[in-house]
């Protein structure tokens, strides 16, 4: 077992309510990755982040075209076109750096980032997906492990858990991937601080 966690979160296209449609809307994109935000936890002595990692993704449309990005998705994320067209890499090549970030430990998310977004983009890019599916952990399980209570598990977004267990994170965006990431690491820090999850709870 590794003496780290990975914690990551995922920015993926989307139109306003494409939720709600399911991304099903003739106009809505496909919602593949456009960022990816990691933590690496330490899971031993302070449970200290010891390393972050950002990455910026070409969106991969069908056919191998790059997909255009709606203004809402700029605004809601803050990603610009700007910004993929200057640091944005193929998505074979971002996973490839994130599974390297890991060290070979498990990816948590809040959800499963790893078949509603990566499975996704990585059918739409043609290629197979290049991290194992045991790999993937879904964080809302391990909340609720700790005594967080379904119905708030239900109703909480990633971006809101450090404020949900009362640590005051200055400075993070809602729908950055890696402020996201770092909001769901913080609270994973502050459940193993308590003692309320162990390091074998991320195995």
């Amino acid at each position: 077992m590794a003496d780290w966690a990975i914690l990551y979160d995922v920015e993926f296209l989307t139109l306003e309510e494409s939720a709600s449609r399911f991304w099903c809307g003739p106009h809505d994109p496909d919602p593949v990755i456009a960022q990816i935000g990691a933590v690496k936890l330490g899971l031993t002595g302070a449970f200290n982040v010891i390393d972050t990692f950002r990455a910026y993704v070409t969106p991969p449309g069908r056919g191998g075209t790059a997909q255009q990005m709606d203004p809402f998705f700029t605004r809601l994320t803050g990603i610009t076109e700007a910004q993929i067209a200057a640091q944005g890499q193929p998505l074979a090549e971002a996973l490839a750096a994130l599974d390297a970030f890991s060290g070979g430990a498990r990816l948590w998310s809040w959800g499963k980032d790893e078949f509603n977004m990566v499975a996704i983009s990585c059918y739409v890019a043609g290629i197979a997906p290049p991290i194992p599916i045991e790999r993937f952990g879904n964080a809302a399980a391990l909340v609720l492990k700790a005594g967080m209570p379904y119905e708030d598990v239900k109703r909480t977004r990633s971006d809101m858990l450090a404020a949900y267990f009362g640590l005051k994170i200055e400075g993070l965006r809602a729908h950055d991937g890696l402020d996201d990431a770092l909001s769901l690491a913080h609270a994973m820090r502050h459940l193993l601080t308590e003692g309320r999850l162990t390091a074998t709870d991320f195995a």
